[in-house]
């Protein structure tokens, strides 16, 4: 059996990011977790940006297929958004590189750890949209803005799984859903007026 050295080192890295954060992990960290020496990461990676980037997209790519894997299509448009919304946000909750991404933005604001959560809310809202327009036409959705009603659900979605439980017990998924279609779907206007 070989020895993936990239591989490794992409796993080193992700390891140390997880821990350190971007702007705290150096290579020689990364050289030592991967059991390798420092020079054999750059015969990979021009630098720490790229290692960095690469395992981005790695994220990326699987919050993707985790919400490609959560739309079945003999469900309603609801019922696989919100599976794959809850999926990928309680993915992103419990994955530690988003966490600790998460705390350097909060903490320091480095640049890198705020591209890095961008690009990843970019990859949600790019699913949301599509799935949004699928909705639209399948006539399950009303005529919108794809690209705004995505926003609004994703920012909702993030109140209502990390920003409401700072202050209020939290949600069960039920309750989310419920939530989420109510003041959506719904919205909160009496049918009289």
């Amino acid at each position: 059996m070989t020895f993936d050295r990239k591989k490794s080192i992409i796993e080193a890295a992700e390891k140390s990011f997880s821990m350190f954060g971007y702007k705290a992990t150096t290579m020689d960290q990364v050289a030592k977790i991967a059991n390798v020496g420092k020079g054999t990461i750059y015969n990979f990676f021009k630098n720490k940006e790229e290692l960095f980037n690469e395992i981005v997209r790695g994220m990326v790519i699987e919050l993707k297929e985790l919400a490609q894997d959560s739309i079945h299509r003999e469900d309603t448009f609801f019922e696989n958004l919100h599976r794959a919304l809850y999926s990928v946000l309680e993915h992103r909750r419990e994955h530690k590189l988003a966490i600790k991404l998460s705390q350097e933005v909060r903490e320091i604001g480095t640049p890198a750890a705020m591209d890095a959560l961008n690009l990843v809310e970019k990859a949600i809202l790019h699913f949301l949209e599509q799935e949004i327009e699928r909705g639209i036409s399948d006539g399950e959705v009303k005529r919108c803005d794809p690209s705004l009603a995505a926003f609004l659900m994703f920012k909702m979605y993030i109140a209502l799984i990390f920003d409401w439980e700072k202050t209020h017990p939290s949600f069960s998924k039920e309750e989310i859903a419920n939530h989420l279609e109510f003041y959506m779907m719904s919205g909160i206007k009496t049918e009289e007026q």
